[in-house]
């Protein structure tokens, strides 16, 4: 048996198919290893001794990690076979590391698509582990790591906001600064105004742009009524020119650009995104074939292979539209921090059209492989060809323009014209020196206005211009700062919360650099020399180390505490102030504010229960309405925990099923109570298990479980 080591369940269900018997394919799930929390400052880096690493087995990973030594020791060949990135070669490190498999001629298998055919091709030609890229992401995670832990212990202890980190803080610097602007924003008045012309049966609109030769600008009312009372009767055409224009596809989808056109399309969320790619790629059945449907969906290149060019896409656009459709690979566009290690993202073969693949698969997945599809088809096809009519109409030093495109040739937007805006409508033809008499003029008041609020589209398009984080990042950064309630989202719309403001402010006071965004897009630019071997693990640490740990140094003595707000309120037990404070997970709390000398923590009171106007049925006392955990309401009685009569909101004491008492005698003991040592243990039936509890219950509530053997 050899064994085959992936890191997604789904994507070890799917390559088990197109393996034989002599194959088994499990999975690690993701990250096996991580840093401890041992050693100086619990950062698991021996920083003395060149930043040794303390890795150890994630708790949740022992079972499994146990199965796939187990699996190892038995098969005749290991393959390692992750995620083609950073990440997945460490996975694959981590694994050779715990498994005792020898890093130098243990087999890598690497393939940017799940089908048959790019699996037995990995089979045929595997790799190795790529050390460099395994240090790459030491480095990256050892750096977040220090800036995490450092700087996110005096966040806490200074200003009770939770946490900071390489990327998430620049990315929040991004969001701050443009709430900021917003705020500081002071709009400017301009005014409008556009003309209405009928020509053959139709009206067109016809805005200002021009006043005695210079351009249109009004900024006050007695401007634009100035300007109404020139507009004459009727206009004048002064010039119509055409021209012809191609315009090119836009490349296939890297993962910042998927997650953009799905934010705008479908309002998907980037998580979202990544969640229906994350399926899309490991495999799903279609047809009766289960089989990864695009290629790797981490990834910062537009590049499409040649290969699929010429077995995949040009028969299906010769067949489907014709050769004149045909386009040709373009070369993939440079940019930041770029790295181009694989394919943009495509589907894995074209004659799984949209159509096809909508009749297996769920809606989410369908849209999204649709546009995955149609972008990555179009980007391989023909410019569309359009002429341009522009028409000036004059009169007495006004210019009024009016433009329409008439399509020439469709070229890509065959196939991906439904998700481009619609193109100007087309004009009749109009000759230089006709006249048209003016139906209606329209003049409108407005303001200048900022920049929008960043949204989940907007802020990945500004981390990848900046060169911050990666593909694999992006969604999860947005996650960070959402859970750390740093910013809300609302409809995708991104807004900081006082906690990340205060954050920002604080950050790029005492550590500047951890916000800003060119020093982060610079420690990228050192992972991607540590990969390429340009630098050493060893060299990019002390680089990054040493001018940190002298800003923390100073920042440490520096950092002021935010003082505690009072409540108003006296502490019951030392008479000292109370005043409003955080725990660890940010909920608010009263506590006592000679902390830790006094530990007294108000406790929040309860609200006193609505009585419902009736006796309990059991025991007498008045019915109150209660809430359960889940916040459902429930009628109970106020004799609790002495009487334990419930029933619905809905019931009367009628319709209320009576609970059945159980009643035991001496030939249900199995011993007496080592709790209590009044009642008995006796078998009691659970949800999900038996077990011995106490017949003294609910005054005493030992219980012990039951194994089998018992």
């Amino acid at each position: 048996m050899k064994l085959v080591i992936v890191e997604s369940p789904k994507k070890s269900q799917t390559i088990t198919r197109y393996l034989g018997n002599d194959f088994k394919v499990v999975a690690s799930e993701g990250h096996i290893r991580d840093l401890s929390t041992r050693g100086k400052g619990g950062l698991g880096i021996d920083i003395e001794k060149g930043f040794a690493a303390d890795w150890e087995i994630m708790p949740r990973k022992k079972a499994l990690i146990a199965r796939i030594a187990a699996d190892a020791e038995k098969a005749e060949e290991v393959f390692l076979a992750t995620d083609p990135d950073r990440e997945g070669e460490a996975i694959s490190w981590h694994l050779a590391q715990v498994l005792n498999l020898p890093v130098e001629s243990t087999k890598r298998l690497q393939f940017h698509e799940i089908t048959k055919p790019a699996i037995l091709d990995a089979l045929e030609h595997p790799g190795y582990i790529d050390t460099n890229l395994v240090r790459a992401q030491e480095t990256r995670r050892m750096e977040d790591r220090i800036i995490g832990f450092k700087v996110s212990s005096l966040l806490q202890r200074n200003i009770n906001v939770q946490s900071a980190g390489r990327v998430q803080s620049s990315t929040l610097r991004m969001i701050v600064d443009r709430k900021n602007a917003i705020d500081a924003f002071v709009p400017e008045e301009y005014w409008t105004i556009e003309i209405e012309v009928l020509i053959e049966g139709k009206k067109y609109k016809c805005p200002l742009v021009r006043v005695d030769g210079k351009p249109f600008k009004c900024t006050s009312q007695e401007e634009a009524e100035a300007l109404l009372a020139r507009i004459p009767e009727s206009l004048t055409v002064s010039s119509v020119s055409k021209t012809e224009k191609s315009i090119f596809p836009k490349p296939a989808f890297t993962t910042s650009t998927m997650q953009q056109e799905a934010f705008s399309k479908y309002h998907f969320s980037n998580s979202r995104t990544q969640s229906v790619a994350q399926k899309l790629y490991e495999g799903l059945t279609v047809n009766g074939e289960h089989v990864g449907l695009i290629t790797y969906m981490r990834t910062d290149s537009t590049r499409i292979s040649p290969e699929f060019f010429a077995r995949h896409a040009t028969p299906y656009i010769l067949e489907t539209y014709g050769k004149e459709y045909l386009g040709s690979v373009r070369a993939a566009k440079g940019g930041k921090n770029i790295q181009d290690a694989h394919e943009a993202i495509r589907p894995t073969g074209t004659h799984r059209t949209p159509e096809i693949v909508a009749q297996s698969v769920t809606p989410d997945e369908a849209k999204l492989y649709r546009l995955i599809y149609c972008r990555a088809m179009a980007s391989l096809m023909a410019p569309k060809r359009v002429e341009r009519t522009s028409v000036i109409l004059s009169g007495n030093g006004l210019d009024f323009s009016l433009g329409g495109t008439r399509v020439l040739f469709k070229g890509y937007s065959v196939i991906f014209g439904e998700f481009e805006d619609k193109e100007e409508e087309t004009l009749p033809e109009i000759e230089r020196g006709q006249i048209f008499e003016i139906k209606k003029i329209n003049h409108e008041q407005k303001f200048t206005k900022p920049e929008p609020l960043y949204n989940e589209a907007s802020i990945v398009k500004a981390m990848e211009e900046k060169g911050i984080g990666r593909p694999s990042t992006y969604a999860t950064t947005i996650e960070t700062l959402i859970k750390r309630k740093y910013v809300t989202t609302t409809k995708g719309v991104i807004s900081p919360t006082e906690d990340g403001m205060k954050a920002v402010v604080v950050l790029q006071k005492y550590f500047p650099d951890v916000v800003s965004t060119d020093y982060t897009a610079s420690m990228e630019q050192q992972l991607d020399k540590v990969e390429t071997g340009e630098k050493t693990f060893l060299e990019a640490m002390n680089e990054f180390y040493g001018p940190f740990a002298e800003n923390f140094e100073k920042a440490k003595s520096l950092m002021y505490k935010d003082p505690d707000v009072p409540t108003g309120e006296i502490c019951p037990k030392c008479g000292k102030p109370l005043v409003y404070k955080q725990n660890r997970k940010g909920q608010p709390f009263i506590g006592c504010s000679g902390y830790p000398s006094c530990k007294y923590i108000k406790k929040e009171e309860k609200p006193e229960d609505e009585p419902v106007g009736e006796n309990c049925p059991d025991c007498g006392k008045p019915l109150v309405y209660k809430q359960n955990k889940k916040g459902e309401r429930f009628i109970g009685c106020s004799g609790f925990p002495s009487c334990h009569y419930t029933r619905n909101v809905n019931e009367t004491a009628a319709d209320a099923k009576p609970k059945v008492k159980v009643t035991y005698t001496e030939a249900d003991y199995v011993k007496p109570c080592p709790a209590c040592q009044k009642g008995f243990l006796v078998i009691k039936h659970g949800k999900k298990a038996d077990f011995l509890g106490c017949t003294n219950f609910p005054r005493c509530r030992h219980h012990e479980w039951l194994t089998k053997k018992k």
